[in-house]
């Protein structure tokens, strides 16, 4: 059961807090801009740029994360184990 929880993250370089935190921060930006697109679909005079501009940064900070590392920080390898 445990393996559910780290089996991604670990092919990816990191813990399971690590690929939690990393996931949110892209999750929650692409979140407020598809709700920005519902409302520029709507009323078009806003949020013209928004949608295109979020996924340009953040398709920008996926291609800059680079080749996973070998294993994650020590503080994170107990929190693994925990879960």
């Amino acid at each position: 059961m445990l393996a559910l929880f780290t089996r991604h993250p670990r092919q990816v370089g990191e813990t399971y807090g690590e690929h939690f935190a990393m996931a949110w921060s892209f999750g929650l930006p692409m979140v407020a801009a598809g709700l920005a697109c519902l409302v520029h679909g709507l009323l078009p005079f806003l949020f013209e740029r928004t949608g295109s501009d979020c996924v340009k940064r953040l398709h920008a900070r996926m291609k800059g994360r680079g080749a996973p590392a070998a294993s994650g920080p020590i503080g994170y390898q107990a929190f693994d184990a925990a879960i």
